[in-house]
């Protein structure tokens, strides 16, 4: 039997999206800004974050771009994910969000 994901370029697959508010004290600020990057690059999946539902988008596996957001505690991150464990990135990526960064 053939997985047909598995013969499937990375650009095939349909992206995933999402949103999730900080609630850990600082927002996005150094820690949890690699903590994000460190999981994001634990996946396949090109993973992407913003602060508005329409973008600029910001490569989640770059710690710099991600500090660079400044996102403060309240805000709302939304994420877009496309990749074949995309929806295993994303689920990872929204409880680490939920989680406050391991800072709640």
């Amino acid at each position: 039997m053939h997985d047909v994901n598995a013969s499937r370029p990375a650009n095939a697959f349909v992206p995933l999206t999402a949103a999730a508010l900080l609630v850990n004290p600082v927002g996005l600020h150094a820690r949890p800004s690699v903590k994000l990057t460190q999981l994001a690059k634990s996946f396949v999946a090109k993973i992407e974050l913003a602060l508005a539902a329409d973008g600029p988008w910001t490569d989640a596996k770059s710690p710099v771009k991600v500090m660079r957001m400044k996102a403060p505690q309240g805000a709302t991150v939304y994420f877009r994910v496309k990749g074949p464990d995309g929806e295993a990135a994303l689920a990872a990526m929204l409880a680490l969000v939920h989680d406050g960064f391991g800072e709640v």
